[in-house]
């Protein structure tokens, strides 16, 4: 109730904002049509000044809304007031979004064009539909107003229309002496028994029927049931608000206290109808994301999480849009002049919108979900959360970096967790005192090793590759199978100690990082196998004393 009577205040305060082309209109502000200063250009612009004047009980401006014209010895304020007492015993007016805001009106309900239904009164002989009707007013501008027929309908209407219940209940005090926003205090007060009984009556109502379906679904864990315990609160709450606005009908409140508390009904009416779909899209994400995990479908985690995340991201702007309009706003007309800056917004939105064709990237081609150990560039982390703009990252320092979608579509993305195989690739430095036959003996046994570990996929690959200054070098290709890179570095350390095993076996070891210094003799060149050189240089060769020469190689 207390969320009631704020929004109620917010209505009542935004109704004292004068509206553009209503009385609190510029008169310097003049374009090539004359704005009606009553706001009487649309249907809904005529019911809304109507129910204001009437409001303020200034029932001469009340009957500048209604076509006089054929009831030449009326009184136009008595007219009005008869007008507001038929409305409020059994009348009402239909709320803002079902009234055309549009000068031509609505052309679409069967109507003559310049004719359209604003309400109806109950009545004792059955439904009279009240009609407004598009004039021409003195400087020849089209206006809307209460037609002529309508008016004449209303003596017989005051003797037929269904009585009010509240003015009958209601002491003399509560009816007429103490008013707030242009409606009786018992009129409120009305209004707020009948929300709480409203509220009660469609609590006991929507409980017994979750109690049955609950009885006929006993599976704890049903889709059904989940859904409808999750929005069983905003459920009774859009009942509530569309009961209360037929009983405050059928009640006789007041028709200035049913409009204003009509504002407040829409919006809570659309507040719970979001809400309702919100809690339904969780249920159902969440249901969706069990049965996923369930089946190891992992790959759709992140299209679900998404797409529930557009869903209620587009919800949260209808619902806003809606509530506006609700209050009165022309949202239709300032999203049409979004179109003249439509430019400047699109160069200023182009950021986002790169990141938001860079979430539909990720979720449609899924590099990458939420759990995967990935590197982006220099940046290797676990992914917490892929949203609609950005991707949180866990790093390996546990620190969390947030990178725009938009730019990590643009990288390279190394996704270790997507492995079917590690890759084992050492590559072994023996000493060169190694033999041949170690050499054969040792790689034979590797391959063998290989060839009988459960987790390496055969067939391995071990060769001999080459010479290096200071080893012989021996590689070794396998894949491993495990399941993550924590069984991997198991495997890896069983088969390094096995490797150091097996050369200890073979006589051979480890090349050390040191040098080993070979001192020898240089005695030139031999004599017998270099005959192409001339004496001189033979004499030469015998007779000098050649220096020492110093050979070294890394062992």
């Amino acid at each position: 109730m207390l969320i009631v009577l704020a929004i109620l205040a917010t209505n009542v305060a935004f109704a004292q904002i004068p509206t553009p082309g209503g009385n609190g209109a510029d008169p310097a502000a003049k374009t090539e049509k004359v704005a009606d200063p009553l706001g009487r250009e649309t249907p809904a612009g005529m019911v809304a000044g109507f129910i204001s004047a009437a409001a303020e009980q200034n029932y001469e401006k009340a009957a500048q809304y209604l076509d006089l014209s054929q009831e030449k010895g009326a009184w136009g304020p008595s007219v009005a007031q008869q007008l507001q007492r038929i409305l409020d015993q059994g009348g009402y007016v239909f709320s803002r979004l079902r009234l055309s805001a549009e000068p031509a009106g609505d052309v679409d309900d069967g109507l003559p064009p310049d004719q359209d239904k604003f309400g109806a009164v109950r009545t004792t002989n059955g439904s009279v539909d009240l009609i407004a009707q598009q004039v021409a007013d003195k400087d020849g501008n089209k206006i809307w107003l209460v037609s002529s027929r309508t008016v004449a309908e209303l003596p017989s209407l005051s003797r037929t229309v269904i009585s009010s219940m509240v003015d009958r209940l209601l002491p003399y005090s509560l009816r007429d002496d103490y008013r707030f926003a242009g409606v009786p205090v018992g009129h409120w007060l009305a209004v707020l028994a009948l929300a709480v009984v409203s509220f009660l009556l469609v609590w006991a109502i929507i409980s017994s029927l979750l109690w049955v379906v609950f009885k006929i679904r006993n599976r704890q864990d049903s889709r059904i049931r989940r859904v409808l315990s999750a929005s069983a609160f905003p459920i009774r709450l859009f009942f509530t608000v569309w009961m209360l606005r037929v009983t405050m009908v059928l009640a006789g409140v007041s028709i200035v206290a049913r409009q204003h508390m009509s504002s407040v009904t829409e919006i809570i009416g659309w507040i719970a109808l979001s809400w309702i779909i919100w809690r339904v899209v969780d249920a159902l994400g969440d249901y969706t994301v069990a049965r996923m995990t369930l089946r190891g479908r992992l790959s759709m985690l992140s299209a679900v999480t998404f797409v529930r995340r557009v869903v209620k991201f587009a919800l949260v702007a209808f619902a806003v849009i809606a509530g506006l309009n609700a209050l009165g706003y022309n949202v239709t007309a300032g999203l049409a002049a979004l179109g003249i800056g439509g430019i400047a917004i699109a160069l200023g939105a182009q950021k986002t919108i790169e990141h938001l064709v860079g979430s539909l990237t990720l979720v449609t081609d899924q590099p990458m979900r939420v759990g995967d150990f990935c590197k982006f560039g220099d940046t290797m982390g676990t992914i917490e959360d892929i949203g609609m703009r950005s991707t949180r990252i866990r790093t390996l320092d546990r620190t969390l970096i947030t990178v725009p979608n938009g730019n990590l579509a643009a990288l390279p993305i190394e996704n270790f967790s997507r492995r079917d195989k590690f890759w084992f690739h050492p590559t072994l430095d023996l000493r060169y005192e190694t033999t041949p036959d170690q050499l054969r003996t040792l790689m034979e046994s590797i391959r063998e090793l290989l060839l009988d570990h459960p987790k390496v996929d055969s067939p391995g690959r071990v060769r001999m590759i080459g010479f290096s200054p200071n080893s012989l070098k021996v590689e070794i290709f396998c894949y491993v199978h495990c399941i993550d890179g924590d069984e991997f570095l198991e495997v890896q350390e069983e088969l390094y100690l096995r490797l150091m095993e097996l050369i200890e076996a073979s006589g051979t070891g480890f090349a050390l990082n040191s040098q080993t210094l070979y001192i020898a003799q240089d005695r030139g060149l031999s004599m017998t196998r270099s005959p192409q050189l001339a004496p001189h240089e033979q004499d030469a060769g015998a007779d000098d004393e050649r220096p020492r020469k110093t050979a070294a190689a890394r062992a």
